[in-house]
C-alpha cells in the first residue's frame, strides 16, 4: 500500500464532513453578507469591485452548472477572476449549482429566474476587517485545501 492509498483511506470520511462543514459556512456566510449589504452579484460587476477595491473584498464564490462547463468566455472570466484573487489573497471557492445559490441569496429578475449568480463577491461592511464565524470557517477551510495544492476547492450548498 503506497502512501496515497493510506492517506486517501484516512481522509475520504474528513474530508466528507469537512465538505458538509464548508457548505453550510458558505449558506451562512451568504445570509449574513446580504443581511449586511456586502455582497456583488455578477461576473461584470464583480470585475468591477475587483477593480476599484480589491483591499475590501474577502471571499469570492465562482458557480457554474454543468452547462455552463462548455461556455469558453465563462471559464476565462473564471481564470481571470481566480488569478486576480489568488494575486490579491482573496479566499475563493466554487459551487456546482446555480440553482441552488439563487435559492439561497433570492436574487432573480421579475420572471424568476436568476440573474447572474455565477460570481459572488463579499466585502467588508466596514473599514474594520469583518468577524464573522462562517468567514472564519471557510478561510480555514480555503487555507487547508491551498495546503494540498487545491488553489480552488469545489463546495457543495446543503440542501
Amino acid at each position: 500500500m503506497t502512501l496515497e492509498e493510506i492517506r486517501g483511506q484516512d481522509t475520504v470520511p474528513e474530508s466528507t464532513t469537512r465538505m458538509q462543514g464548508a457548505g453550510k459556512a458558505l449558506h451562512e456566510l451568504l445570509l449574513s453578507a446580504q443581511r449586511q449589504g456586502c455582497l456583488t452579484a455578477g461576473v461584470y460587476e464583480s470585475a468591477k469591485v475587483l477593480n476599484v477595491d480589491p483591499d475590501n473584498v474577502t471571499f469570492c464564490v465562482l458557480a457554474a452548472d454543468e452547462e455552463d462547463e462548455g461556455d469558453i468566455a465563462l471559464q476565462i472570466h473564471f481564470t481571470l477572476i481566480q488569478a486576480f484573487c489568488c494575486e490579491n489573497d482573496i479566499d475563493i471557492v466554487r459551487v456546482g449549482d446555480v440553482q441552488r445559490l439563487a435559492a439561497i441569496v433570492g436574487a432573480g429578475d421579475e420572471a424568476g429566474a436568476p440573474g447572474d449568480l455565477h460570481c459572488i463577491l463579499i466585502s467588508n461592511p466596514h473599514e474594520d476587517a469583518w468577524k464573522d464565524p462562517a468567514l472564519e470557517k471557510l478561510s480555514l477551510f480555503c487555507e487547508e485545501s491551498r495546503s494540498v495544492n487545491d488553489w480552488v476547492p469545489s463546495i457543495t450548498l446543503p440542501e
